[in-house]
């Protein structure tokens, strides 16, 4: 069983979405908050449920989506750590991860 995690990078994510929200309603934006955590509860069980994320081709950096939403997380060392979510028609910040390798300047 894996651990999920929710970064602080995704956390301010999932916030800016629920001020976006609020301006309609503050019921509807408490409820999709609760729908995101609620969502990536299954990642305990199935951790690689989500699909490879496209745009880097890593496969330990994962989505899964909620209505319109991507929901990014990458697996690390038995956890799911969920770094980043992101509207489907916007394009994908920069994802920091640290199953990358080593550029040459770390030498």
């Amino acid at each position: 069983m894996s651990k999920v995690l929710w970064m602080p990078s995704a956390l301010a994510d999932l916030q800016s979405i629920r001020e976006y929200i609020s301006r309609d309603s503050a019921y509807y934006a408490d409820k999709f908050v609760g729908e995101a955590f609620k969502s990536t509860e299954k990642l305990e069980i199935f951790p690689e449920i989500g699909r490879v994320v496209p745009e880097l081709g890593i496969s330990s950096v994962r989505e899964i989506f909620l209505g319109s939403y991507r929901i990014i997380y990458e697996l690390i060392n038995g956890e799911a750590q969920v770094v980043a979510m992101v509207h489907g028609k916007r394009l994908l910040p920069d994802v920091e991860h640290t199953s990358q390798s080593p550029s040459p300047d770390d030498g």
